[in-house]
């Protein structure tokens, strides 16, 4: 079973389709056919349907694409080490919410390009549904996350990172109507949400109706227009409160704290790369408001 067999294999899956992993590897696209051949006749197994123009992998492929990426993994860890040893070096694939990649992460990330030039670095915004895959198939080395204090998924490691406070914010100006009675949530399985409706049951407040959305910056629009109320982590509203864009009050039980953590598989070597990076985003967060 030969390597670049079984790269043209990952590249077709993540490109979606022949020609377009032949262009990414410079490859004929008879080339990228001659790989995939050789390959399901090694194994004895058809890997992709091809219906019409569109490739889909078969019931095999799918079984079968999460070892060609260890392969892949495992041969990238140990040309690593023989290369760099513990010089951080390599690529270096992150995924995140959005919210971290506006809020937190540029000051780190250009701390962390100035200590260690050799990495290249990749930023991708990431969906909860689509973490466990993303981080077991390789298409990402490392998340950085939003969670509830008590989150412990299987198949990853994580550590926590900051504990920090939601707030609940409302409309600048007193309304005709109550403004919690309009509730702004972010989407239904985003943590935020869930901490939101506890908030609301313990309480006891009446809600008259929701809205959702699909990023915190519409909510923050929405509640300076008065549209309604909704709860966010205080680092993302923090400006819009000092400068009176809307009202907040922080809630200051910790039962209703959100916590950042980075993840990565629990199979995961963790290269100089990532490590370094952890590091400096342990050290970002001691300083974090």
């Amino acid at each position: 079973m030969e390597l670049r067999h079984l790269l043209t294999f990952k590249t077709i899956v993540e490109k979606g389709g022949f020609k377009k992993a032949a262009d990414e590897l410079g490859y004929a696209q008879s080339s990228v056919t001659n790989h995939i051949k050789d390959l399901e006749d090694e194994l004895h197994q058809p890997l992709f349907d091809r219906l019409g123009k569109k490739v889909v992998l078969t019931t095999f492929g799918k079984e079968f694409f999460p070892y060609a990426t260890k392969i892949i993994d495992l041969y990238t860890e140990v040309k690593e080490k023989a290369t760099h040893q513990d010089e951080p070096s390599g690529n270096l694939r992150i995924g995140a919410f959005d919210h971290l990649t506006s809020y937190r992460l540029p000051q780190i990330l250009v701390e962390y390009k100035r200590r260690y030039p050799n990495v290249n670095l990749s930023i991708s915004s990431i969906d909860f549904h689509n973490l466990h895959s993303e981080l077991q198939n390789g298409t990402i080395d490392l998340a950085l996350i939003l969670e509830t204090k008590d989150w412990t998924p299987k198949e990853l490691t994580v550590e926590s990172i900051k504990h920090e406070p939601m707030v609940l914010i409302s409309p600048p100006t007193e309304q005709d109507t109550d403004p919690t009675r309009t509730v702004l949530y972010t989407e239904k399985t985003c943590a935020y949400k869930s901490l939101f409706d506890r908030y609301i049951d313990q309480q006891s407040l009446e809600i008259q109706g929701s809205v959702e959305f699909g990023n915190i910056e519409a909510i923050k629009r929405c509640v300076m227009s008065g549209l309604g109320s909704s709860m966010l982590p205080y680092f993302t509203v923090k400006n819009e409160i000092d400068q009176h864009a809307f009202k907040g009050d922080i809630i200051e039980d910790p039962a209703y704290q959100i916590t950042t953590f980075v993840a990565y598989h629990k199979d995961k070597w963790i290269s100089p790369a990532i490590a370094s990076m952890i590091s400096l985003i342990e050290d970002h967060a001691e300083h974090w408001d």
